[in-house]
């Protein structure tokens, strides 16, 4: 094994079609108009010398160093910012070039610490390495004048001298270090689009400066890791590398967070993780991070890991570490027991969105090959499963229409529901480039999001009222249709043209108006109508929604409406356009694609076709159930009714996830034998009595697909601490249950599920090696998978419009609960923080906080910072306040990352009405002030504490 190593251009790659000739050092190369001389040079097998140029950003030519001579031109321009053209002669290495980049180096060296040896950049610096690129032997400057180098000056101090930034959890700025590239800085712009650096002063005294001269964790700067990469030097380095080393292996992995789907290269020592460096060939983040794929994977090693199997026959009682197969056989006999006695629709699983598609397709088999029904289930019932049932009625498929680098060439974009920025951050810095050129941007949603404004953007914000995404779906439709701006080319040819016809007749509808809607929607209906236009006639549009759009009483309806936009606009079926729903989590598009749904096997093909099912049993060798099994909600009503008393759950806390924590609870508390298989002791634990230890990303070879279709290879770095990677254990549990699986590899998974999924038929882990990744369908008709959706027609056939009417949601505001509550997250946080939390990302987000507006906490006696009880129907918790204007009067928001709030005790159990995916988004509350914790909240944290304590291990006498 060794460190793979990314070839770096210099420049970024042109696009042009046109091609040109030239000739370097004798050898002529042709290249795409537009390509800098740097990168010809490189891509025939030339490095000129470089500092300040590197392919993730624009060309700047400061530092000096690439030098070339061409023939018939005087002056020696820089390779970077000179463009390749028809005939040049060029020369790479002169006397005259040799001389000129010596003395540049001399003057870089003359202000640098010569510390290389105990440098954490030694062996991975690129002022060392082209110290040595130019023969530079000797420095005839000293250090006598003035410095950036030393602390003090003639035993003065040296005012030039700066102290090494540590304030960022993840790494360290060291100025006297620093060259003044600018790098790190446009780095900051051009790929993240924070703008969170600058350089300050002039001349001599210019020197990076986070914001205005604060401290990195003190300024605007969002931890992505993009200026740490981008830095040449030992300028900008990772405390894990300071500390432990340089890396001397690596092997190309899959980010464990969000939907984006991130490739890291993970740069090992032995089976320690030294860092997580961005892969520049991943086709979802190109090369680009956030705070949590870059930084955030030290949960891996956190001392609150369980590592052992444990087991208890009651709640009550503390946990007792036993052997694997003791808790194999424990778990196996209790299902077995609760079947015998309660029936064998008694028990089921919910399956992760977190692990593998392989491991997710091995509960789902579990579930309905051994435990003999189809209660499987997944997060996705909480959050996307509306996407599903929506794009499928109109599109004829479940996921998303396009691939990320659509965007590239989109020119009006529709946000709704979603905050990438916080959410989807590597997809959201593409965006705003995007933006930056020139695209327009609408944004719908009740609260003002970092994306409605940012350097160099901003969005028209439409901030609808909670709950009323149909109404305004439905008016833009109204504007679209009534002033003649619909495609009907594209209609005619791609869609139903009866159906649209009666869609058409009823968004026209008076009462479907901007200005009929808007006592319902809260908008400005001139607005909505600059809304309607833009995107009906901006050129290419494309929709990106996200929770919430789905996790309403009407999500399906609204994920209808969008495809309604879409294809009334004719924004379906080409590069830059397109119905994208953004994922929460890694492998929810995966869990989904799996056959996690009861109703659904893997590839959503119904339980009750017979030809679909005779193909599972012929391979599975098993009879199995036509009936579609419980839903997560029909599961928990089941439990307090008595008749559904046993639960598997891979690597989900559904006591913290989903609505109703109180109805959760009674659920949990009904069941005989909850098993939870997970990396810790969380929230559903709690109501346990098998735990089996999880395995980290890091640990197990599989695959994750993520919001984009995109297939992609997890890859083993390091041993499982806990002895077995989660597909190991489901087939361990498997064999308890009389099930035999078979398998020595996750590929041998995946070859079974491609044998039994059309839109997986041609997936293997050879083609994934070999081209890094697909994206499904990936068959004969497309061997290299499908980046783009409904080419020319959909998979349905025709795209079928959908009458969306609005219906108001039964959560009300009234005197009571007088204010609407939303929820979402934050960027430094992921999900519940199972992970994040048990990293330095607390930093940023060590609590949740109630944003409410500066009107309705002056109404309330609410300070910023106060303890504040935030009651609904469904129960009460207690949280600082924040106030904020980026909330409207009557609006308040929260995350969910931190137990100890608990928000979903307050959100009800109205879910949708297609899907039951629940309404996190729309619940009515109070607000009122406070002295802490609520009494429900001091009984679940003692609960809580009680139910984690673990017997100790008691030595056998010798």
């Amino acid at each position: 094994m060794s460190l793979i190593q990314e070839t770096d251009f210099g420049t970024p790659r042109s696009r042009s079609e046109t091609m040109v000739t030239l000739t370097i050092d004798g050898q002529s190369i042709t290249v795409p108009e537009g390509t800098s001389i740097m990168r010809a040079a490189m891509e025939a097998g030339t490095q000129i010398p470089k500092l300040c140029a590197t392919d993730m950003v624009d060309a700047f030519g400061s530092c000096r160093l690439c030098l070339i001579e061409i023939e018939g031109r005087a002056g020696t321009p820089a390779s970077c910012t000179t463009p390749a053209m028809n005939g040049l002669v060029v020369h790479t290495q002169t006397e005259r070039l040799k001389k000129l980049r010596k003395g540049v180096m001399e003057l870089y060296i003359s202000d640098h610490p010569l510390d290389c040896l105990t440098c954490a950049a030694n062996g991975d610096c690129e002022l060392q390495d082209m110290a040595g690129a130019v023969g530079l032997r000797e420095v005839r400057y000293g250090y006598e004048g003035e410095n950036h180098v030393f602390a003090k000056s003639n035993s003065a101090p040296n005012a030039a001298w700066m102290p090494k930034d540590e304030s960022n959890p993840y790494f360290t700025y060291d100025p006297s270090k620093c060259i003044v590239c600018s790098r790190c800085v446009r780095a900051c712009e051009e790929v993240q689009g924070t703008f969170a650096l600058t350089i300050s002063g002039r001349g001599f005294g210019s020197r990076v400066s986070p914001g205005m001269s604060e401290s990195f964790l003190g300024s605007e700067c969002v931890s992505c890791g993009a200026c740490v990469q981008a830095c040449p030097t030992a300028t900008l380095t990772e405390k894990s590398v300071i500390e432990i080393g340089q890396p001397e292996h690596s092997a190309v992995t899959t980010c464990a967070y969000c939907g984006v789907g991130c490739t890291f290269k993970a740069e090992m020592r032995g089976e320690e993780v030294v860092r997580m460096v961005p892969y520049k060939d991943g086709k979802a983040n190109r090369g680009h991070s956030c705070v949590k794929g870059r930084f955030a994977w030290g949960y891996t090693n956190h001392k609150e890991r369980i590592l052992n199997p444990m087991i208890r026959n009651k709640i009550t009682d503390p946990w007792r570490e036993v052997s694997w197969d003791e808790a194999f056989d424990y778990a196996a006999s209790e299902f077995k027991r609760i079947q015998t006695k309660y029936g064998r629709d008694s028990i089921g699983g919910i399956t992760s969105s977190r692990c593998t598609n392989e491991e997710t397709y091995l509960v789902q088999k579990l579930i309905r090959a051994g435990f003999g029904n189809n209660n499987v289930d997944t997060c996705a019932r909480v959050c996307h499963s509306p996407t599903g049932y929506g794009l499928s009625t109109t599109f004829g498929t479940s996921a998303g229409t396009q691939d990320f680098d659509s965007v590239e060439h989109t020119d009006i974009v529709m946000i709704i529901g979603a905050n990438p920025a916080s959410a989807h951050p590597v997809f959201a810095s593409r965006l705003k480039k995007r933006l930056r050129q020139g695209a327009k941007l609408i944004v719908i949603d009740p609260r003002r999001t970092e994306m409605v404004e940012s350097p160099h953007v901003k969005a028209l914000h439409l901030p609808l009222m909670p709950g009323t995404n149909v109404a305004v779906l439905t008016a833009l439709a109204h504007v679209i249709v009534t002033e003649g701006l619909v495609d009907e080319a594209f209609v005619r040819e791609r869609c139903d043209w009866s159906e649209f016809e009666e869609w058409a007749t009823f968004v026209a509808e008076p009462k479907n108006s901007p200005e009929a809607t808007a006592i319902m929607t809260g908008l400005d209906p001139k607005e909505l109508r600059e809304a309607a236009r833009l995107f009906a006639t901006g050129g290419n549009g494309a929709i990106y929604y996200g929770l919430g759009v789905t996790e309403h009483s009407q999500g399906s309806t609204t994920v209808i409406a969008i495809a309604n936009l879409a294809m009334a606009t004719g924004n379906i079926g080409r590069p830059g356009v397109g119905v994208n729903p953004l994922r929460g989590q890694n492998n929810v598009q995966g869990s989904c694609d799996m056959g996690s749904f009861p109703h659904e096997l893997p590839g959503y093909r119904h339980i009750s076709g017979d030809a679909v099912r005779d193909q599972f049993e012929a391979m599975w060798n098993v009879k199995l159930n036509p009936e579609p099994g419980l839903r997560i909600p029909n599961m928990f009503d089941a439990a307090i009714e008595g008749t559904f008393m046993g639960l598997y759950v891979q690597g989900e806390d559904i006591l913290q996830s989903d609505p109703n924590t109180k109805h959760v609870v009674a659920a949990l508390s009904s069941m005989e034998c909850v098993i939870v298989h997970d990396l810790f002791l969380n929230e559903t634990a709690n109501y346990a009595h098998v735990f089996l230890p999880g395995s980290t990303f890091l640990e197990k070879d599989g695959t994750f697909t993520n919001a984009e279709r995109r297939i992609q290879r997890v890859r083993k770095v390091m041993s499982p601490r806990n002895g077995l990677a989660d597909w190991e254990v489901t087939i361990r549990l498997a064999r308890a249950m009389g099930l035999d699986m078979r398998y020595d590899h996750p590929s041998q998974i995946m070859d079974e599920i491609a044998a039994l999924t059309p839109t997986f038929a041609g997936v293997s882990y050879a083609k994934l090696d070999e081209l890094g990744s697909v994206q499904w369908p990936c068959n004969d008709k497309a061997p290299e998978g499908t980046p783009v959706m409904h080419i020319g027609g959909f998979v349905r056939g025709k795209g079928k419009f959908v009458v969306t009417e609005y219906i108001p949601t039964d959560e009300r505001t009234g005197p009571r609960y007088p204010l609407l509550l939303t929820t979402g997250r934050i960027l430094s946080q992921y999900n519940v923080g199972a992970q994040t939390r048990r990293t330095e990302n607390v930093v940023w987000h060590s609590e949740d906080r109630l944003e409410i507006h500066p009107h309705d906490a002056e109404q309330r006696g609410v300070r910023d910072g106060d303890w504040v009880r935030l009651a609904s129907r469904a129960g009460e918790t207690t949280l600082r306040a924040l106030i904020t204007d980026r909330v409207a009067p009557g609006v308040v928001y929260t995350t969910f990352h931190h137990p100890d709030t608990q928000a979903n005790v307050i959100t009800t159990e109205y879910s949708d009405w297609a899907t039951n995916c629940p309404e996190y988004k729309v619940t009515a509350v109070q607000i009122s002030p406070s002295n802490g914790p609520s009494e429900w909240q001091k009984a679940y944290d003692e609960q809580a504490r009680h139910s984690r304590r673990i017997a100790p291990v008691v030595e056998a006498a010798e």
